[in-house]
């Protein structure tokens, strides 16, 4: 599956705007002085839900006939993360089913996570004949994972940031809340070609061995993280210095992205539009893919592709994000101002 319906992003086991830095307490450090390494490696993410996500409800069938779902008649929503069940902290699908389980019919107190506030409910859950199981009449999420674009490092701190654009879940459209996450080395296997009305996608896959990193947040501009193995990382650039959005200008422009055999390449293309912003957001410039072999295996911009640096005048500029579902040769993406600002860096 994939995130939303126009991310160049991730492609996910499951179908598919925090911004809490305030100006005065990030610290402005000139552009000049900014290093970063643009990367454009395909890097397989696996996030980790703060609580149980709840996505749906689901009836149960009883010996009666009768279709309950004990959890939707206690009041718990779609979207609420489920934190403890009986004071006991959730972690995981499993281990969820296996407190209903122990309970069987008898109350169970949850401390539920609405909108940053906490809630509790309490509720029995029922048996369902069909699958021989106590169950309470959700359905629940506790991780997703799939496979984007690493958009930049920097070596001193050990920071790093990816895709531009933020994971939601797309049964409730709303930021998938986090826990904690990883970042892994990534294979493209395989290509679909965007056409109109339809986005293309990368398809890849990575193991647990090819770990890089630790993801800390997942935000409307991106997710970042901590670098645990260099020698996992992929670059054809070397430190490079960024640009305001004051310095990009419209015209040609480069993005560095991996699309077959792992290998990273340096791709042309045309920043169309610049967007003034004065608040972060995803879609500060539209682009457009010139590049004759890119356009020719991919037919543009596709879902995986999110993340990818754009550099102009040998200065790292942003990030690809979106692509145009009527045109897969054009797309939005972010300053890399913003991604900067989200790691505590404002220039």
């Amino acid at each position: 599956f994939t995130i939303g319906n126009n991310f160049a992003g991730l492609s996910f086991d499951y179908k598919n705007n925090i911004f809490n830095i305030k100006n005065n307490k990030v610290p402005t450090i000139a552009s000049e002085n900014i290093k970063i390494i643009p990367s454009g490696q395909s890097i397989g993410v696996k996030l980790y839900t703060d609580g149980i996500l709840v996505v749906g409800y689901s009836d149960i069938q009883t010996k009666s006939g009768k279709k309950l779902s004990p959890a939707a008649e206690a009041g718990i929503q779609v979207g609420d993360s489920l934190i403890e069940a009986n004071d006991i902290k959730i972690g995981s699908n499993k281990q969820l089913y296996s407190i209903i389980n122990e309970n069987k019919n008898k109350e169970i107190k949850f401390k539920i996570k609405r909108n940053d506030e906490d809630i509790y409910v309490k509720l029995s859950p029922i048996y369902a004949d069909n699958d021989e199981a106590y169950k309470i009449g959700l359905w629940i999420r506790d991780s997703t994972a799939g496979v984007g674009t690493l958009t930049f490092y920097i070596p001193d701190s050990q920071k790093f940031g990816a895709l531009g654009h933020p994971i939601n879940d797309s049964d409730t459209n709303t930021l998938l809340k986090i826990k904690d996450g990883s970042v892994y080395s990534s294979k493209i296997i395989s290509i679909e070609q965007g056409t109109k009305g339809k986005p293309g996608e990368l398809r890849g896959i990575f193991s647990q061995s090819d770990e890089f990193g630790k993801i800390d947040k997942n935000t409307n501009e991106g997710i970042y993280g901590k670098i645990i193995n260099n020698d996992k990382i992929g670059s054809v650039k070397g430190a490079m210095g960024v640009a305001k959005q004051s310095e990009i200008k419209e015209g040609p422009a480069k993005i560095l992205t991996s699309i077959d055999d792992g290998n990273i390449k340096e791709y042309d293309i045309e920043i169309e539009k610049i967007n003034y912003q004065t608040k972060p957001g995803s879609k500060s410039m539209v682009i457009r893919v010139t590049d004759k072999e890119l356009l020719e295996k991919t037919g543009g911009i596709v879902q995986g592709m999110s993340g990818s640096p754009i550099i102009q005048n040998d200065k790292v500029v942003g990030a690809v994000t979106h692509v145009f579902v009527n045109r897969p040769d054009m797309g939005y993406a972010i300053y890399i101002e913003w991604m900067l600002m989200q790691m505590g860096i404002c220039i």
